[in-house]
């Protein structure tokens, strides 16, 4: 049998992996929605693991990790947690693109996301789709300013994309996607009558560093950090960390401006 990493290696991504149990699930989002009664919107916003305890939970999970592991190896970084939520029978997507384009990263192979179901994602609730082996041809040029529903921060999209070969990545709640930032993939509108929601997180090896930001922030979730090359983030130390907002909202709003010059 295939392995994972092997998985992975050829095609870019591996989806389907089931990582909580339905209830673990159903409490993660709760969770959530009790966040959002507290704190207001968190759709995109970057660092929640520093304010949010369930998401900081979810990301150093041990079958997370393990998985994580066999991708990037064993000194593994949490460098960026945000949930990404569409509402019902609401036009919101994600056009065709690659995560790597604007993220300013040293090494570009010392990095995994993941995408984790709190939700169905379904292809009626806009799941994602992958195209298989897209990450072996590097970064593409992409446009900006797409103002067509696309929820990307520039409204960043591929515009030739071959997606005959596209793969739909469902999940049930519970399961999660991992996916290389130079793999191209998009999301549709969801169509269904609930939320679709996912935890997005990202991954680095340890010796990974930010091109751009010196001031930039990592968490270490795993083995051992001998560079030394981010700031250290503060998890979250109760379900919703009140005292850590003003350091959060400051977190999300250096992401987003080191993202815009890149």
């Amino acid at each position: 049998m295939t392995s994972v990493a092997d998985r992975y290696l050829a095609d870019g991504f591996v989806s389907g992996l089931s990582l909580l149990d339905p209830g673990e699930a159903a409490d993660h989002r709760a969770a959530l929605e009790l966040a959002e009664g507290e704190l207001g919107p968190l759709h995109y916003i970057d660092k929640v693991h520093t304010v949010v305890r369930s998401a900081y939970e979810l990301c150093r999970h041990d079958r997370v990790l393990d998985v994580v592991e066999q991708l990037i190896g064993p000194n593994i970084l949490l460098y960026n947690s945000t949930y990404i939520i569409k509402e019902p029978a609401a036009a919101a997507k994600v056009n065709w693109h690659q995560d790597l384009t604007y993220w300013g990263l040293a090494d570009h192979d010392a990095q995994v996301s993941m995408w984790l179901a709190l939700s169905p994602a379904t292809e009626a609730s806009g799941c994602m789709s992958m195209i298989p082996a897209s990450h072996l041809g590097g970064a593409r040029e992409h446009e900006t300013g797409s103002n067509d529903g696309n929820l990307l921060l520039l409204g960043q999209q591929l515009t030739a994309v071959d997606e005959s070969s596209a793969v739909v990545c469902s999940l049930e709640p519970g399961e999660a996607s991992f996916h290389h930032g130079w793999t191209v993939h998009a999301s549709a509108p969801n169509r269904s009558d609930d939320r679709r929601i996912g935890l997005n997180v990202q991954f680095l090896a340890a010796h990974n560093r930010h091109l751009v930001d010196e001031q930039a922030t990592s968490l270490l979730v795993r083995g051992v950090d001998n560079f030394g090359h981010f700031g250290l983030d503060r998890p979250a130390q109760q379900a919703v960390d009140h005292e850590a907002v003003p350091n959060w909202r400051k977190l999300d709003e250096q992401a987003k401006a080191n993202f815009k010059t890149q």
